[in-house]
């Protein structure tokens, strides 16, 4: 892959790196925007890696925020207050497999040393219109091969995240693994169990929205050992299947996906130290039932009270797993037209009313809930008037 003579840069990045280059410090634009770029992926930012220290950058802009500074990235807002990454050339000095301890005052070449694989340590220059790429990251894009920058064992010591990020870079781009990278990423996968949890889950979130193929990526994540690491339940929940679906990567929901491809999703994500609502989710997910016992109204509205909140779930999950609408589908837009009752709250009568009636204490939800089983039968009946009338029979 030859690279273009010039790069459309935003202007806001053109005045960072003006500001950085009339005060001294070279500015180079870096990492996986221009590999995007160079793969055509519309960006419409890029990070700056620069000389400059992070103390210099912040006195150089008006506006800054540390977004990272103890890793040596400044933020810097510009007249739009829309934030840019700017980050000081830096090695590594002292890495554990999950943090490192950086030294700054270094070249640009030793900060793209530092980098984990060969098309993301290129770099461009916005002003001069010059590009470095010291490890053959453009040879690689056009080979569509994932390689590590250096020895591959010493890449994945340095951070075993940078296993997943191979992984991840692969299924979205439909590139290869370099064999000795790939043989490095399999030898270093037991330190995977070093990282915590809230990384590797990023790192599969940002995997489910972005892989081409999610056959590809459950298969890396099986093969390498992460599945084993981090997600033993991966590919339990496909049985044979070897067509995995593959939903659009603009209109991935990770939770849904995660229910896709494991056996007890929730599980999954409580370990990868998921929100609660994303856990939730997938205990709603798994409770069911998938899908009313059939497509009439009456079937439907029970499935609909039954499930709550995770009826749209089970019907999007349902679509994945079966391709096309539910065959429910349009009852359901029917009853929510219409809104009809689902839940208790949703009765023309509340408890108050109840009690009006002589009703006390826990026979109140009792009959609050047996009106509804009537309503859910005939949504007609949801008038104060008639529902009173049948309350004042169960008494």
């Amino acid at each position: 892959m030859s690279f273009p003579d010039t790069l459309e840069i935003p202007e806001p990045i053109l005045e960072i790196a003006r500001t950085l280059e009339k005060a001294g410090f070279e500015a180079w634009c870096v990492g996986g925007t221009l590999r995007d770029t160079l793969l055509g992926y519309p960006q419409s930012d890029y990070d700056i890696a620069t000389a400059a220290m992070p103390e210099q950058v912040q006195a150089l802009f008006p506006k800054t925020i540390g977004v990272g500074i103890k890793y040596g990235t400044v933020g810097v807002l510009d007249r739009k207050r829309e934030l840019h990454e700017v980050t000081t050339f830096r090695r590594d000095v002292a890495t554990d497999g999950r943090h490192a301890v950086v030294a700054y005052g270094v070249a640009l070449e030793d900060d793209l040393a530092r980098r984990d694989f060969t098309i993301n340590a290129i770099a461009y220059h916005p002003l001069r219109h010059e590009w470095r790429d010291p490890f053959g990251g453009a040879r690689d894009l056009e080979s569509h091969l994932v390689r590590a920058v250096g020895d591959p064992a010493q890449r994945f010591r340095e951070d075993y995240l940078r296993i997943l990020r191979a992984l991840r870079f692969a299924a979205r781009f439909d590139f290869s693994i370099d064999p000795q990278t790939w043989e490095a990423a399999r030898a270093a996968a037991p330190g995977l169990t070093r990282l915590s949890a809230e990384r590797v889950r990023d790192e599969w979130f940002k995997s489910l929205r972005t892989a081409r193929s999610l056959t590809q990526l459950v298969s890396l994540w099986k093969e390498v050992g992460a599945a084993q690491a981090w997600i033993p339940e991966l590919g339990a929940q496909l049985g044979s299947r070897t067509d995995i679906p593959e939903p659009p990567p603009g209109e991935r929901d990770p939770v849904l996906l995660t229910a896709l491809l494991c056996s007890s999703p929730a599980a999954v994500l409580k370990r990868l130290k998921a929100s609660n609502a994303e856990t939730d989710r997938a205990r709603g997910l798994e409770a069911g039932p998938e899908a009313p016992g059939g497509k009439d109204e009456r079937s439907v509205r029970r499935w609909l009270a039954q499930t709550g909140e995770s009826a749209d779930d089970l019907s999007a999950l349902w679509s994945l797993r079966q391709g096309g609408e539910p065959p429910w589908g349009e009852a359901v837009r029917m009853i929510r037209r219409r809104g009809d009752a689902l839940t208790r709250t949703d009765l023309a009568v509340s408890g108050s009313d109840l009690e009006s009636l002589g009703a006390r204490g826990p026979r109140i939800g009792q009959m609050l809930a047996e009106l509804l089983d009537q309503v859910l039968e005939d949504p007609a009946l949801n008038t104060k008037d008639r529902l009173l009338d049948l309350a004042r029979k169960l008494k």
